[in-house]
């Protein structure tokens, strides 16, 4: 049975709890939800830009590998954008599977990809003004 996707770049709040209730099915044994928050790094709030048409299909196609790959029954991967403060969602991600390990591996799996190979960069806003903050690898600023 083909997985079931669903991708999304957006500025509006993530719904995880949508996200969770999509993903309950018959045959699924565990659902892993990755969701990435602001922290406080001396920061007030991060600014994130991408280029969306490009990051959407990164995240699907990274949506669909991990699918087949992990044998997923189910994964999501919402992704915002904007001004975020701290204590606000970033990325969710969530992966259902008949089993835990395939759901953990493919979560992992894709948050790593997204920092490595998605047209999407943040600014960190505070009171000692701006700085881009480097992906993996991604320069110091957007290029």
């Amino acid at each position: 049975m083909p997985t079931e996707t669903l991708v999304r770049v957006q500025e509006a709040e993530i719904e995880i709890d949508d996200l969770l209730a999509r993903a309950r099915r018959a045959g699924v044994g565990g659902i892993v939800l990755f969701d990435g928050i602001v922290r406080d790094d001396g920061c007030d709030a991060i600014e994130v830009e991408a280029y969306a048409e490009a990051a959407t299909g990164e995240l699907e196609r990274l949506a669909r590998e991990a699918g087949e790959k992990h044998a997923l029954a189910f994964v999501a991967v919402v992704h915002r954008t904007g001004r975020l403060a701290v204590g606000e969602n970033i990325v969710a991600i969530v992966a259902a599977a008949a089993h835990r390990e395939a759901a953990f591996t493919a979560s992992r799996e894709i948050l790593e990809a997204i920092k490595a190979d998605v047209p999407i960069w943040k600014k960190e806003l505070g009171p000692g003004g701006e700085r881009w903050v480097p992906g993996e690898h991604w320069p110091a600023r957007k290029p």
